[in-house]
């Protein structure tokens, strides 16, 4: 059981998807293809991906990351009417290597206090990523599915977590609640690493959850801030 890697593998798909978006927002399938190119080169994709995982303090390691996206980036980049079916393939490995790195953390820490601790700030994070990506309207059949697609080595304990979590309802309070000293401002991260923040909704979420965790606004700004985002 490691619900450690279990997040580390969706906050980097959260965080790819992310990515792809803004780019296929700014120019299209052409713009995405030469990012893509440069995706594993210092400043790229990769290194964007690597900040925002780093910053929420999950062991994601950036030359790793890089030698990922320039692999299977440059493949996606080859094909123009294949560049999504590549890109979705490049998020999958991005999955497995953070998995992978988040199942070395959770088994250093097995069945010490820390590692009970990482356990659970794990399983808040995930609750408020899942939160975040429903503020807008609820989560469709396809996107559950690419949700848990990628948790395909993940135990059965894991994946019902992940379930239960994208069926309950959005409950800021309870997030708030379960939630402690330091971790509020990780689980705040967590939740703005799940959204590109450009609906009403997803703002709206994100301010309910600073004010029911008592986070002020220099602080929601110096964090917005440290993941690349404007100042609500």
């Amino acid at each position: 059981m490691s619900f450690v890697k279990t997040l580390a593998t969706l906050a980097v798909g959260f965080a790819t998807a992310k990515g792809i978006q803004k780019v296929k927002d700014m120019g299209g399938t052409d713009a995405l293809r030469d990012k893509m190119k440069s995706a594993g080169e210092p400043g790229g994709m990769a290194d964007d991906v690597a900040a925002m995982a780093q910053k929420m303090g999950l062991p994601v390691q950036q030359e790793q990351l890089r030698g990922l996206f320039a692999k299977f980036g440059g493949t996606a980049a080859g094909a123009s009417e294949q560049a999504e079916a590549g890109l979705g393939n490049l998020m999958g490995m991005m999955g497995a290597g953070a998995a992978g790195l988040g199942g070395m953390v959770s088994a250093m820490t097995a069945g010490t206090a820390l590692g009970e601790m990482n356990e659970e700030n794990a399983r808040l994070m995930i609750r408020a990523m899942i939160q975040a990506a429903k503020a807008d309207g609820e989560i469709d059949a396809d996107e559950r599915k690419k949700i848990l697609d990628q948790l395909d080595d993940a135990s059965d304990e894991e994946i019902a977590f992940v379930e239960a979590a994208l069926d309950a309802p959005v409950d800021v309070e309870a997030l708030a609640a379960d939630a402690q000293g330091s971790m509020k401002g990780q689980v705040y991260r967590a939740a703005l690493m799940a959204v590109l923040v450009d609906t009403p909704a997803e703002k709206a979420y994100l301010s309910a959850l600073a004010s029911a965790f008592g986070l002020d606004a220099e602080e929601v700004a110096e964090i917005h801030a440290s993941m690349g985002h404007p100042a609500p």
